[in-house]
């Protein structure tokens, strides 16, 4: 049975005679194995063989040292007449597995790591996906980038429905895993500041420049807004700075840091910061809007409109430059101009609450009562939350209606944010509730006492004591004001006037002085960088002055989120408003259908307004935000103390 007897000593061809010999020999007697071995005819490559003349404790060594490979081994009676063939490793396909496993039956099998694979294919296919809201890791890896932008917008939908709590918790998460990435920050930094924790809003956003270096310019951007709102104007101007100095194309930077020197009335550092960001990060809506504005206010009304027909031209979406364009023409009494300019601000952005605001505003005051309650109804059907809308449409159906429908409003109003109540104590105080007006007015307070919303409470406030006789308290109230907003005209006015009826001219005549000496050049009451309706003078009696907006209402780009609209020609949709307009016949028709466009864009049957506004009366629909008491004065005077 020595089927392989050549030596070394022996010629290569006769070598690769005698091989050619053996492995026909070798296929005669390997199919009387009950098993099958996979292996190649042509160009055969035999692997090693033993024959029997080596010893049977050799060939057991050999055969466990060889396991992992496959040997199959038969009983010791066939080892005594047969050799062990060692099978050569080979990955099987998924039809070769199942014919080797069926052909094994219960004789033991096929020990092959193409079935093992196979196995563990078929296993992997059983396994659950991955959950991006199960961030923690039993083995301590880190997630894929992915879950980092699940995560992201989980946080962004809570913070939504005002569920802070849970939204800071994923956005730690979210730092712990990845402290390279900038924007868990911001957004973490942004829930903060929404519940007026600005040591740990301040804290979140020091720790996130720090973990990435300093070369994240959202960071330092955002703590710069931060700081601006908290009137540490020095502080910004460094963070401004910083942002810039990270990424000179951040564009939210420059206008930004331009914004806040036109808040102080540096008008030429603004123009230079919004000519760099023109420079560094190209055409811009939001750049063009402000040098918009900066010529409105200068009454060079023709250079506006041409900064406007850039801007609209630069993004025909952009609800924010058709908002301001319209304003612009409605104080120059174009009100079919402003109209029209409305409408595509509604069309860029159909589902923004500023621009369902402010046209129903326009219509009020241009006459149209009706239409001016639809289209705030209509804001208020696709922004439910929002209580600025509430509280228009309750200070016209006070005019207009009754008392108990407009506190009804603004009750649901103060549910939804209790920061806007002075408008409802307002009304008390006219309807001759005069403890329920100072109670709703402290309230305010004690929720907001730093911003400019604080500085009007104070001095509506101040307008109920003197109106009731308590000057003393009055004049307190008038100083604490100026303390928030050195820049409000009506306040130092009112004040004014105040010791103008007591007899005190020299008094009222250095209070006015002091206005014209500290007043900025440009914005002499920081409302157009407001909100629109937030301006309430309870002071002045007529409904349509407190609904006034003469003053230009710019909004930060952040604000507005761009929406649908249909595919125009940009030429020709901006240069349609691109002239000065005199005509004011807003009976004439625009061609814009309102009805019909809030049945295709916004799903509103506009029978069913009312019925909408009904179904959100419910407390229990509308989720209320709590905020932090906080003193109601400021405990150091500096503005008005040469006045003490």
């Amino acid at each position: 049975m020595n089927l392989f007897t050549t030596t070394t000593s022996s010629s290569s061809s006769k070598s690769n005679f005698n091989l050619f010999t053996s492995s026909q020999n070798i296929n005669k007697h390997i199919s009387k194995f009950p098993f099958i071995i996979p292996c190649k005819t042509t160009h055969l490559t035999l692997p090693p063989c033993y024959s029997q003349q080596k010893s049977s404790h050799n060939t057991k060594t050999e055969a466990v040292k060889n396991a992992d490979v496959g040997i199959e081994e038969k009983e010791d009676s066939f080892n005594k007449d047969r050799l062990v063939v060692r099978r050569p490793v080979k990955e099987l396909s998924d039809e070769e597995v199942g014919d080797v496993a069926g052909s094994g039956g219960g004789d033991g099998g096929v020990n092959s790591s193409g079935i093992i694979d196979a196995t563990l294919n078929e296993f992997a296919k059983k396994m659950p996906m991955f959950e991006p809201e199960r961030m923690e890791s039993s083995s301590g890896e880190k997630p894929l980038t992915v879950n980092l932008d699940l995560a992201l917008y989980k946080a962004k939908i809570l913070t939504k429905n005002f569920r802070y709590q849970e939204a800071e918790e994923i956005l730690e998460k979210c730092i712990d895993y990845w402290p390279e990435d900038g924007r868990p920050y911001v957004a973490l930094g942004k829930v903060l500041s929404k519940q007026s924790k600005v040591a740990e809003a301040r804290a979140t956003y020091a720790k996130g420049s720090q973990a990435t270096q300093g070369e994240n310019p959202y960071i330092w951007q955002c703590w710069a807004v931060l700081e601006n709102k908290l009137g540490n104007i020095g502080k910004a101007r460094e963070l401004f700075d910083a942002s810039t100095v990270a990424d000179k194309g951040h564009i939210a930077a420059w206008h930004g840091w331009a914004v806040l020197e036109l808040r102080q009335g540096n008008i030429k550092k603004a123009r230079q910061l919004l000519a760099k960001g023109l420079k560094f990060c190209g055409g811009n809506e939001y750049i063009y809007q402000t040098l918009a504005l900066l010529e409105a206010k200068a009454n060079r009304y023709e250079q506006a409109r041409n900064l406007f027909r850039q801007a609209t031209k630069c993004n025909p979406k952009s609800c924010a430059s058709w908002i301001a364009w319209a304003q612009m023409e409605m104080q120059q009494e174009n009100n079919l101009a402003a109209r029209q300019l409305f409408e595509r601000a509604v069309q860029a952005s159909p589902k923004n609450r500023f621009a369902w605001h402010v046209w129903g505003i326009f219509e009020a005051n241009v006459g149209f009562i009706d239409k001016g309650k639809k289209l705030l109804k209509i804001g208020h059907a696709v922004n439910p939350r929002d209580p600025v809308l509430l509280q228009s449409l309750a200070l016209l159906e006070y005019k207009y209606s009754t008392a108990n429908l407009a506190r009804k409003l603004f009750r649901r109003a103060s549910e939804i944010d209790p920061r806007h109540q002075p408008a409802w104590g307002w009304m008390e105080w006219k309807e001759g509730n005069l403890d329920t007006a100072r109670e709703l007015y402290q309230r305010a307070l004690s929720i907001d006492s730093t911003t400019e919303s604080a500085a009007r409470c104070l001095q509506a406030w101040g307008v109920l004591e003197q109106r009731v006789g308590n000057l003393s308290a009055a004049r307190r109230l008038f100083r604490s004001s100026l303390n928030i907003n050195s820049q409000s005209y009506i306040t130092w006015m009112t004040w004014a006037q105040l010791e103008e009826d007591q007899g005190n001219s020299v008094r009222a005549e250095e209070i006015r002085n002091l206005y014209f000496q500290q007043r900025t050049e440009v914005v002499d009451d920081a409302s157009w960088v407001m909100g629109f309706m937030d301006i309430i003078d309870p002071a002045l009696d007529r409904i349509k002055q407190l609904l006034n907006l003469e003053k230009s209402s710019y909004k930060e780009p952040s604000a507005y989120s761009p929406g649908d609209n249909e595919s125009t020609d940009d030429e020709a949709s901006v240069s349609r408003y691109s002239g000065l307009y005199v005509g004011n016949d807003l009976e004439s028709a625009s061609g814009f259908d309102l009805d019909d466009f809030i049945r295709n864009k916004l799903n509103l049957d506009p029978d069913q307004l009312d019925v909408l506004l009904e179904k959100t009366s419910n407390p229990s629909v509308v989720r209320k935000v709590n905020y932090p008491r906080r003193r109601i004065f400021r405990p150091e005077d500096k503005t008005a103390a040469t006045l003490a």
